[in-house]
C-alpha cells in the first residue's frame, strides 16, 4: 500500500497538525477575542483550500452535488462552527495542555455515534481504548 493510500499515514499527520494548531493558536489568542481568531482562522482556511481545489483541478459545479449530501456537509460546517467557536473561547481562557486532551472526548463520541449512527461494529480492544480515553479526560477534568 502507498502511503498516499495509507489512512494511518494521514490521520497521524493531522494529530500533528492539530497539535501546532493548538500551540500556535493559543499564542495567537494573547491579545485578541476568541471569536475573532476563530474568524481569522476560517478566512486562512478558505484561502488555502480555495487554491488547492483549483490547482489540483477538483473544482466541481457545486450544483452537481446531491441534496443529501449538501445538506449534511451544511450540517457538518454548522457542528465545525459551533465546535471551534467553542475550542477558542476554551483555548483563550485554559492551558492548551488540558483544553486540546478535554476537546478530544470527541473521539469517544465518535465511537459512540459510529455504532449508533453507522452501525459501525468495534471489539472490545476498541471499547478499552476508548475507556482509557474517557478516564485521562476525567482526570485531566480534576481540579487540583
Amino acid at each position: 500500500m502507498s502511503i498516499a493510500n495509507n489512512w494511518l499515514y494521514w490521520a497521524l499527520l493531522s494529530a500533528v497538525f492539530a497539535a501546532l494548531t493548538t500551540i500556535l493558536a493559543k499564542i495567537g489568542l494573547d491579545s485578541i477575542d476568541s471569536d475573532y481568531a476563530t474568524l481569522i482562522r476560517t478566512f486562512v482556511i478558505i484561502i488555502i483550500l480555495s487554491v488547492f481545489i483549483f490547482l489540483s483541478g477538483k473544482w466541481i459545479n457545486p450544483a452537481k452535488i446531491s441534496h443529501k449530501s449538501l445538506l449534511f456537509l451544511i450540517f457538518s460546517g454548522l457542528a465545525t462552527s459551533a465546535s471551534w467557536l467553542c475550542y477558542f473561547r476554551a483555548l483563550k481562557i485554559g492551558q492548551a495542555s488540558k483544553v486540546a486532551p478535554v476537546d478530544k472526548t470527541s473521539l469517544v463520541l465518535v465511537a459512540i455515534f459510529a455504532v449508533m449512527f453507522l452501525h459501525e461494529k468495534l471489539l472490545v480492544k476498541d471499547w478499552l481504548g476508548i475507556l482509557l480515553i474517557s478516564i485521562g479526560v476525567i482526570v485531566l477534568g480534576l481540579n487540583k
